[in-house]
């Protein structure tokens, strides 16, 4: 059997191509929409790409499924789950397409993929169960096991509600999957699990760093299956702790229903000075999105840039702070502006019209053009800035931590990807000190808070500082 395991590091996500090599023929499970590096891979192995399927309706990323669907490639997804979830955009084209339900089988060569109806992360998720035929007869080798079974975790159950706003949906979701999982105890543990994400994904609570993992393994160890003895309990477990899901997830849910945009070609942005940057951000859909880091942010940047370096949260921070269908002019390294244009597309975020270079910001500044500023104090000193001018504290660590760690006394919270979901509760009047665990998420926050007018500093340093300088701590519930 070919087998390679692809991953993004930026969205901690794993595609998979399997095919039989003696046949020359594969299938890609779970493609992101940029589906060229799967056609570069193939073709580099001496193998031909000739189906492709996803194991349910992703929240993370932009499926490839319709990029492929476009090539006249075999697409499968899955018929089951709800009216509400289904690949809509492949019901009655005119695609290559077939819609599998529980217990469907299907070949590419000579290796088997067996469709498993596994609900919970999503009403309509399934895997993959890969058998190859060996010495006559089929042997199973592994699960693409999509956002069901992760390294030491299982997907999440919430999104439907927390991200895609179906209220009242999550505890039902959690008990499917509960069910799914007593099925997945019926698996033989000599199988290889293949996952769709790992540590980093905001899919799951507590994925291991491993790219892959075995049956067995996940039986022994897995926190969340080991739960799954009582359903009650399991229920409990496994919505407690759920981090808030990025702003863009509802958006990617609805997208990858509905049938994703086709890319006919990348975009191609132009490259403008700083001052053509000013005028176009004037525009209600405009945004600059600085990718610097952040001391040279701090330092100075336009008017109303985002800060969002290219880093492994890139995509968690322009997906949470831009809306789609923005218009997104990059400052960037020259070198580093298709890592970034590839990363902005999975996410479903085009419009990338233009670009501008540190460089030109610096030259920029230097000849009188003006930039702004952020401010930053030091978590020790945050005791002694409150007792003037009536600020507001703005913790945006996740609900879990603040659970585990508890929080400054009279302090607001907003996790930092749901900021744009929840600006308008936060006061103009105030002067606004954000913090998190450390000082890297709140950066990103009070950068979002000027853009939209706020007056915001960071706060920079860890929760022991803010005790160790006279503040105190209170429990959360």
């Amino acid at each position: 059997m070919f087998f390679k395991q692809i991953k993004d590091p930026g969205l901690a996500q794993y595609a998979y191509l399997i095919g039989d090599k003696e046949a020359g023929e594969a299938i890609i499970f779970d493609p992101q929409r940029d589906i060229e590096k799967y056609l570069v891979l193939a073709e580099q192995n001496k193998i031909k790409i000739v189906a492709a399927a996803d194991t349910h309706i992703h929240a993370d990323y932009i499926s490839g499924l319709r990029q492929f669907a476009e090539t006249g490639l075999k697409i499968y997804a899955s018929d089951e789950g709800d009216d509400d979830w289904k690949f809509e955009w492949l019901s009655g084209s005119n695609y290559n397409y077939q819609l599998v339900k529980d217990g469907d089988k299907f070949s590419v060569g000579q290796i088997s993929f067996e469709v498993m109806h596994t609900p919970g992360h999503t009403p309509e998720h399934t895997i993959f169960i890969v058998s190859e035929f060996e010495n006559g007869e089929m042997k199973q080798l592994g699960i693409v096991s999509g956002d069901f079974v992760l390294v030491g975790d299982v997907g999440r159950p919430d999104l439907l509600e927390t991200a895609a706003g179906q209220e009242g949906t999550m505890r039902d979701a959690a008990e499917l999957l509960y069910d799914s999982i007593q099925n997945f105890k019926e698996i033989s543990p000599d199988l290889m699990i293949w996952p769709g994400h790992g540590a980093g994904s905001a899919c799951g609570k507590s994925m291991g760093a491993a790219p892959m993992t075995s049956v067995e393994q996940e039986l022994n160890y897995n926190a969340a299956i080991l739960a799954a003895s009582d359903k009650k309990q399991f229920v409990e477990m496994i919505l407690d702790g759920q981090p808030e899901p990025p702003y863009y997830f509802g958006r990617m849910k609805i997208e990858n229903k509905n049938g994703p945009t086709i890319l006919n070609k990348l975009p191609q942005p132009r490259q403008i000075s700083p001052g053509e940057m000013i005028e176009q951000a004037k525009s209600e859909k405009s945004v600059i999105v600085d990718t610097r880091e952040w001391e040279d942010y701090m330092r100075g940047h336009l008017k109303g840039a985002l800060f969002a370096p290219l880093s492994d949260r890139f995509e968690m921070v322009t997906g949470s702070y831009l809306e789609g269908g923005s218009s997104i002019c990059l400052i960037v390294a020259e070198g580093l502006l298709n890592y970034a244009v590839m990363a902005l597309i999975r996410i479903g975020l085009d419009n990338i019209e233009c670009f501008g270079t540190p460089e030109q910001l610096e030259e920029f500044a230097a000849s009188g053009g003006t930039l702004e500023k952020s401010t930053e104090i030091q978590m020790s000193e945050l005791h002694q800035t409150l007792k003037s001018d009536n600020p507001l504290v703005l913790d945006v660590r996740n609900a879990s931590e603040l659970k585990e760690e508890g929080m400054i006394d009279g302090a607001s919270h907003i996790a930092y990807t749901r900021l744009l979901a929840r600006l308008k509760e936060l006061p103009k009047d105030r002067h606004i000190y954000v913090h998190c665990r450390s000082g890297n998420r709140s950066a990103f926050a009070v950068a979002f808070l000027q853009k939209h007018g706020y007056k915001a500093t960071n706060v920079r340093g860890v929760m022991m500082d803010w005790i160790d300088s006279g503040g105190s701590l209170v429990d959360v519930e």
